[in-house]
């Protein structure tokens, strides 16, 4: 420590010379060390240089990597696009990129132009004008497929507001109907005479060689289900000839004119096919009478109907062509055309008798499996009154049953369930043995008692206490007279009878609870006694007041019946004696029924006690026990009358 400060602080003999001593030592050591540092220099940035060079640039470089890889050297070529706003980077190594630039990018075109980068600019303006022209031409394209679409679719409108009066009925080809004539039973009088138009059609010459000449036109008139249409379908599958089948409301529109033009249509085309048949199904939806209802006549249905009466018969010839129809209200046809010469022919399909019941029965049983026990004749007895469309429904009800019931065969017990179910309704939770319970036995013994002591009332079938839906407690099922049926006639002493049957449940329930204990269990009982009393007194001339008919069955069918009720025929003074002799039938039936039950109490209580317990009791077997109580009663009275003339 002590040398140095002796070594900083030594003075010099000369100072001149020690300066220029130090001078030149000084100086030739600065340019000692300015050609080092300038030999180094260059060398750096040749490294820095080589450095940044050998550093590879980004896949896709951002445009600040861009610009430094220009700089570098590293681009090889530059191709830019204003119109898209970005340039294609071509590097050393062949790799491509693209980079978004700035619009009229000055900074790219400098340091490009710095660096000795080719720069190319892409002309945009061809790729643009083909683009605007290919969306020109989409949005034309579109144009005009819209508007091909709206002249399609008016087009389509026209077509149908010119086909709005054509008919589109519904052309049976040959075998595409399989129903057959041995495939409708029950109505053998029906069959037998369509049959006959099928033949005239198959063979005229056997008709036309004695002058017959074809009808024009056949009615089928009968109640509902009984079997119009399926004949028409025989017909269909039976005539060998086209068969046109259309129903009578799809002539009418809301239009005037579309139906006519409809009738004229369907007959163009039946004459062009003919010899053939047309089927009008509920042919009063057009037929109805002119000029009726309120507001009169020229409306649309009117014109439908005055075009089929020229089609059927007026000036043109219409021959080949039979007009078939169906209906079940021929009351409300218009005049003309039931006249002969338009429906030469009308046929009544009626209710099937016993003997068509049986075969309607057979025809349904072909493809069901019937127990060897169930005999279709007995069913045929216990269904008076059945169409062909309610046996149908009873055997299908039957054979839903069985499959429920996983059995094989169609048994009797079906049969009979099915029967109460169409007839009175489904079955409800049975009722506990009760007030309600008893009170429902009495009300039904009384009816089903009254059954089996009036020679003219009907046959019990069965009574029971298993309710129905609907609020059906319990029945008494009677089985209606065959004859009767058949036949149309009813006596007085059968409806005087029906009148005694219907007041039996009230008559047993006045005897056993008393007047002040009655219920409103028998409200359907008067309404049937009220309306049948009604009709003895002012149908039937079965009163005091004379063989008069003071109403009729029928009423307005055009005008609303509760809308507009016409005034009765007769005075109030003769109104008031039609009710006291109404009045006067069920009081008389009230007192019968009462006489009857009152001296056979016993009887009474003992058919409710077997009731209650069984629930249900047939009616053979009912009528044995009524039987069996007679023979005592009358042994008894016997053994009384014996008794007395021994005294």
């Amino acid at each position: 420590m002590s040398a140095s400060p002796a070594k900083v602080t030594a003075p010099s003999s000369d100072p001149s010379k020690d300066r220029s001593s130090d001078s030149p030592s000084t100086a030739s050591g600065a340019a000692s060390g300015a050609p080092s540092a300038a030999k180094d220099a260059p060398a750096n940035r040749a490294k820095d240089a080589a450095a940044e060079r050998g550093a590879q640039p980004p896949r896709n470089p951002s445009y600040s990597q861009l610009l430094t890889a220009i700089r570098n050297g590293q681009v090889q070529e530059l191709q830019l696009s204003p119109q898209r706003r970005e340039v294609q980077v071509t590097f050393q190594d062949d790799r491509q990129a693209t980079v978004p630039v700035f619009a009229n990018d000055q900074q790219l075109l400098r340091t490009a132009e710095q660096a000795g980068v080719p720069l190319a600019v892409r002309d945009d303006r061809a790729e643009a004008a083909t683009a605007s022209l290919l969306s020109n031409t989409l949005l034309v394209v579109l144009l005009l497929g819209g508007l091909a679409l709206l002249l399609r679719r008016s087009a389509q409108v026209a077509n149908r507001a010119i086909g709005f009066g054509s008919s589109k009925p519904r052309l049976q080809a040959d075998g595409a109907v399989t129903v057959r004539f041995e495939d409708v039973a029950g109505i053998a009088e029906a069959k037998e005479e369509l049959q006959e138009v099928v033949t005239f059609l198959r063979a005229p010459e056997r008709y036309t060689a004695i002058g017959a000449r074809i009808p024009k036109g056949v009615l089928l008139v009968g109640p509902p289900g009984t079997g119009k249409t399926l004949l028409a379908r025989a017909i269909a599958g039976e005539a060998g000839v086209p068969f046109f089948s259309m129903a009578a409301s799809e002539f009418v529109e809301m239009f005037v004119g579309v139906g006519a033009s409809r009738v004229r249509d369907l007959f163009r085309k039946a004459k062009e096919k003919a010899p053939c048949i047309i089927f009008i199904d509920e042919i009063d939806a057009v037929g109805r009478q002119r000029g009726a209802g309120i507001g009169g006549g020229n409306d649309e249905r009117e014109q439908t109907l005055n075009q089929l009466l020229t089609e059927m018969d007026g000036f043109a010839e219409n021959s080949g062509v039979i007009l078939l129809a169906a209906t079940n209200r021929p009351d409300v046809l218009d005049a003309a055309l039931m006249r002969p010469g338009r429906f030469d022919r009308r046929i009544s399909v009626d209710l099937p008798d016993r003997r068509g019941r049986e075969e309607i029965l057979a025809v349904h049983a072909r493809t069901r499996p019937l127990a060897e026990s169930v005999s279709l004749s007995d069913w045929a007895s216990r269904t008076p009154g059945f169409s062909g469309a309610d046996l149908s429904n009873l055997v299908n009800e039957a054979a839903i049953l069985t499959a429920r019931r996983r059995q094989s065969q169609i048994d009797d017990q079906a049969l009979s369930d099915a029967l109460e179910r169409i007839t009175m309704g489904l079955t409800a939770a049975p009722l506990q043995d009760s007030a309600k319970k008893r009170l429902i036995a009495y009300h039904e013994v009384g009816h089903a008692l009254l059954t089996t002591l009036l020679p003219h009332a009907d046959a019990l079938d069965k009574v029971t206490l298993l309710p129905r839906a609907g609020g059906v407690g319990g029945f008494a099922r009677t089985m209606p007279d065959e004859e009767v049926l058949d036949s149309g006639l009813i006596s007085r002493a059968y409806l005087e009878a029906r009148l005694v049957v219907a007041l039996g449940g009230r008559a047993a329930e006045l005897l056993v609870f008393g007047p002040n204990e009655v219920t409103q269990g028998a409200a359907g009982d008067l309404e049937m006694v009220a309306r049948i009393a009604r009709e003895m007194v002012t149908r039937y001339g079965f009163s005091p007041l004379g063989p008069v008919a003071l109403e009729s069955d029928g009423g307005e069918v055009f005008l609303g019946r509760d809308w507009l009720r016409s005034q009765p025929h007769y005075s109030e003074h003769t109104g008031r004696r039609i009710d006291d002799q109404v009045r006067a039938l069920a009081s008389r039936a009230l007192d019968q029924a009462i006489a009857l039950l009152a001296p056979r109490r016993a009887l009474i209580d003992a058919l409710v006690e077997r009731l209650i317990a069984e629930e249900t009791i047939e009616g053979p077997l009912f009528r044995q026990l009524v039987e069996a109580d007679s023979a005592r009663q009358a042994a008894a009275e016997a053994d009384v009358e014996a008794a007395q003339v021994g005294l």
